[in-house]
C-alpha cells in the first residue's frame, strides 16, 4: 500500500519528512495541501487528522501528525539499519533529546518571533530576537562536542535541525556567527540525500512568499 503524505512543500517540518524518506529510499504518495484556501479544515482531512495540521502521515492504518514523531516511524519502520535513529538506548537517548531541543526550543522561538510577523504583520521584537539566538547559543554548544547533532553520524535529529536551521537564516537571522553550526549546516547541505531538491527549493519559495507577504 503506498504511503500518502500530507504535506505544504515550504514548511520547515513537512521537508524533514521528506529529507528523512528520500534518506530511507521510500517513496511517499505526496498529497500538497493550500493551507491559504483551507484544505486542510475539509470533513475528509479532519476525519483522518483531528488537528487538522501537516505534516500528516498514512500508513496502512496508521495516521501520524507531528514531524519528529513521524521521522522517528519511519526511520524505525523502514530503516535497513538504525543509523538514522540508534537502537542502543544512550544514543537513542541523545537524538531524542536533539528532538525535543528541536520541538520545544529552537523552532518556536523561531515562530514566535516570525511568523506573527509574515503572516500578520506584527512587529519583530528584540526580546524575542533574543531568544532565537540564545537557542542557537545552545545549539552551538551541541556541535561543539560532535561532528553531528547526536553524536559522530547523521541521525534524524539533524533532518529535523537542518529545517529549522535552514527557514530560520532565509527570514536573516545570521547564523554565519555560529562556527558549529555554520560547519554542520555546510556539512548537511552537502551531506543529506535530497537536500537541494527537497529542502533548498522548500526554503525558496519560503523566501518568495516573505517577500510578497511583508512588502510594504
Amino acid at each position: 500500500m503506498p504511503i500518502d503524505f500530507y504535506y505544504t512543500p515550504g514548511s520547515p517540518p513537512c521537508r524533514s519528512v521528506l529529507l528523512t524518506a528520500k534518506a530511507l529510499g521510500l517513496e511517499l504518495n505526496l498529497k500538497t495541501l493550500d493551507l491559504h484556501h483551507g484544505e486542510h479544515m475539509k470533513p475528509e482531512f479532519i476525519k483522518i487528522n483531528p488537528q487538522h495540521c501537516v505534516p500528516t502521515l498514512v500508513d496502512g492504518d496508521l495516521a501520524l501528525w507531528e514531524s519528529r514523531a513521524i521521522i522517528v516511524y519511519l526511520a524505525q519502520a523502514y530503516g535497513k539499519d538504525d543509523s538514522l535513529f540508534p537502537k542502543d538506548p544512550k544514543k537513542q537517548a541523545l537524538v531524542n533529546q536533539r528532538l525535543q531541543f528541536d520541538v520545544s526550543t529552537l523552532y518556536p522561538a523561531f515562530a514566535d518571533q516570525y511568523y506573527p510577523w509574515i503572516f500578520a504583520g506584527v512587529p519583530k521584537s528584540d526580546d524575542k530576537e533574543k531568544k532565537i539566538h540564545d537557542a542557537l547559543a545552545f545549539l552551538e554548544i551541541f556541535l561543539g562536542s560532535s561532528a553531528w547533532a547526536a553524536g559522530d553520524s547523521v541521525t534524524v535529529a539533524d533532518i529535523a535541525l537542518v529545517a529549522s536551521i535552514s527557514t530560520i537564516e532565509a527570514v536573516g537571522v545570521d547564523v554565519s556567527k555560529y562556527a558549529n553550526i555554520s560547519k554542520w549546516f555546510e556539512k548537511c547541505k552537502s551531506t543529506l540525500v535530497g537536500y537541494q531538491e527537497l529542502n533548498q527549493k522548500g526554503i525558496d519559495g519560503f523566501k518568495i512568499m516573505v517577500a510578497n507577504l511583508t512588502k510594504k
